[in-house]
């Protein structure tokens, strides 16, 4: 490999590392800009593909059902719930800020899809990453803490009959 190779490899290299460093800092200090760019992305392009999958046996995504506050439609959206005793904890990794967020918390229920089997979930209420702690695997706590995630939304499963 020749020098000048070697020297733009290594210049890519940096330039990457660099922009890593800077998106992990901004997301760490929740920058709208950053954060609402983040979200732009995964809409486009992230969302529909893991959708292709989402809430079946083995995915990495599963899909919560909501209604939009306004208008009434229906709306399905990849998240990644972590099951609990009574429901199940989804982490806010754009913050409180997100439609879905907002459409279930002024609904006061929305429906989950995990795994192939579908609950009812309500009394949606957000909650600080620590009361969520015990549920998540330490390698996601660790990632969380990376870049400044600091809230959960905790659902409530609607049992038959209630």
């Amino acid at each position: 490999m020749s020098l000048r190779t070697m020297t733009v490899v290594g210049a890519l290299l940096l330039g990457l590392l660099t922009v890593v460093i800077v998106f992990v800092l901004r997301m760490r200090a929740r920058s709208q800009r950053v954060l609402n760019a983040v979200r732009r992305v995964n809409r486009a392009i992230v969302n529909p593909r893991q959708m292709r999958s989402a809430g079946t046996p083995g995915a990495y995504a599963s899909v919560i059902r909501h209604r939009g506050r306004t208008s009434g439609r229906p709306y399905e959206t990849p998240v990644g719930p972590v099951a609990t005793d009574d429901g199940f904890v989804i982490v806010l990794v754009y913050g409180p800020h997100t439609d879905w967020l907002k459409n279930v918390l002024a609904s006061g229920a929305a429906t989950i899809v995990n795994e192939g089997h579908t609950y009812r979930v309500d009394q949606p209420e957000v909650i600080p990453m620590e009361a969520a702690a015990a549920y998540l695997p330490a390698k996601d706590q660790r990632n969380h803490r990376l870049i400044g995630v600091e809230q959960c939304l905790r659902v409530r499963r609607v049992e038959p009959g209630r």
